[in-house]
């Protein structure tokens, strides 16, 4: 997921107006990130494979796997408070340098014709790591390159790229294993390569100036948790975030057991998968156009009552056609409102604590990613695969309520104001000049509370 000082409306048509796509330095950073994360996501779908392969057991496979998940729950918030501390382009810089030596070492040790764990552990913690604080960065510094009515199709498509880089990455980094055991290790550092060129060619500032000494970590992890806290429509955002997280974990682990049980092969969860990448690309496309016609609490509540309704009929079906359509369906739902959250959230959170509010919403989903694994294995094994899906099914009822009797929720207004929306679609007199809110003000006069 800047506001711009206060100018005259006739200047808005000016050149600074210009679309996206003629945007170069936005456009620089949105490649260089999508072709560093289709990277990360080849480079993760190759770790089993390398120790499978390579005569090693499932339990080393599980470590290696293990290592590449564990930054989610250390790392990240205080690679949040790194981002607000630090420039966000060195930043990012770092992390590139860091994904090239670590896949690089992997490519090495894989060509040499060897198979060190302790290696292949540490380096996917360091590119873990790098991804997660590259991530945060990015998406902080979006803010600062785009105008304000151009957040939501910016933020739209970062949302697009992450999930046309999950649908492609997987047959990438499986595909080149077949080719060579060291190619997705070598792509994936080549891709650090790629996203580290266009990061030096990004003329604008990916910040804004920093006035604040650095202090203790401590200190600015709680920062940024209790500025989370203090606002009404965050904690319940992250609320609904841990529990659909959850939730889908279960749903997940449920969908193999399906497909397992009725004689389907892992080609169907992929092409299920596929399917369902798809629906997320159209959802977060899709975000801006429902973001000019719908309240914020609409979407959310209505994004909630769909996957209710998506989910119930997963327990009382086989047929992989229509499995793939309800994940469709989810899918969208799930970037179209990825896309929503993202644009409140980045409007107003001030720049300086962007990376650790994000931080803070990443860390709410990663546990829950956890929590939902374990939690689901139990579920199944308890109750089976049909009564689990209804329990998933009833407890997202459940959200879709809370979140309806919500004031929090149902006080959220609309996301796409007269800033948001497209200047041909606003009446002569909507057209008011854009303006920056000082940045010392307190968070509820920036943004009134609940609303986009």
């Amino acid at each position: 997921m800047s506001l711009l000082e206060a100018e005259a409306p006739e200047e808005a048509a000016g050149p600074a107006a210009e679309p996206l796509r003629r945007n170069r330095d936005f456009l620089l950073l949105w490649i260089g990130a999508g072709v560093s994360m289709l990277g990360l996501r080849a480079g993760t779908v190759a770790y089993p494979l390398l120790v499978v392969w390579q005569g090693g057991s499932p339990v080393d496979a599980g470590l290696v796997g293990f290592a590449a998940v564990l930054p989610q729950l250390l790392v990240q918030l205080p690679a949040g408070v790194a981002v607000d501390r630090w420039d966000r382009r060195r930043v990012m810089i770092a992390c590139d340098l860091a994904g090239v030596l670590a896949m690089g070492a992997v490519a090495a040790m894989v060509l040499a014709g060897g198979l060190w764990l302790p290696l292949l552990m540490a380096a996917a913690f360091v590119e873990g790591s790098a991804a997660l604080m590259y991530r945060l960065a990015e998406r902080a510094a979006v803010r600062n390159l785009v105008r304000p009515e151009q957040l939501s199709a910016a933020l739209g498509q970062n949302e697009a790229r992450g999930q046309a880089a999950g649908l492609l990455g997987g047959p990438a980094g499986s595909g080149l294993f077949t080719l060579g055991g060291w190619l997705p290790f070598g792509f994936t550092a080549l891709a650090h390569l790629v996203a580290l060129g266009t990061l030096l060619f990004i003329r604008e500032d990916l910040q804004e100036a920093r006035e604040a000494a650095p202090r203790r970590l401590r200190t600015e992890v709680a920062e940024g948790l209790g500025w989370v806290w203090e606002q009404r429509f965050m904690r319940a955002a992250v609320v609904l975030i841990a529990g659909s997280n959850l939730l889908f974990q279960v749903l997940s682990l449920a969908l193999v057991l399906i497909v397992r049980e009725h004689g389907g092969s892992p080609a169907t969860i992929g092409l299920i998968g596929m399917v369902a990448g798809i629906g997320g690309v159209a959802g977060a496309l899709g975000g801006p156009w429902f973001m000019k016609r719908l309240p914020m609490s609409a979407i959310v509540c209505g994004t909630l009552t769909a996957w209710t309704l998506l989910v119930l009929p997963v327990a009382f079906t086989t047929n992989p056609v229509l499995l793939g359509a309800l994940w469709a369906g989810m899918s969208f739902a799930g970037a179209l409102v990825n896309v929503v959250a993202g644009v409140h959230q980045v409007r107003v959170t001030p720049d300086a604590l962007q990376g650790r509010v994000t931080s803070v919403f990443a860390l709410a989903g990663s546990g829950m990613n956890s929590a939902g694994a374990l939690a689901g294995g139990f579920l199944l094994a308890a109750w089976g695969t049909g009564h689990t899906v209804v329990g998933v099914a009833a407890a997202m009822a459940v959200m879709a309520v809370c979140a309806l009797l919500s004031p929090a929720i149902r006080t959220s207004g609309l996301v796409a104001t007269a800033e948001e929306r497209a200047p041909e679609e606003q009446a002569p007199e909507e057209r008011v000049p854009e303006e920056r809110v000082p940045e010392e003000q307190a968070p509820e006069e920036r943004a009134p509370e609940g609303a986009a």
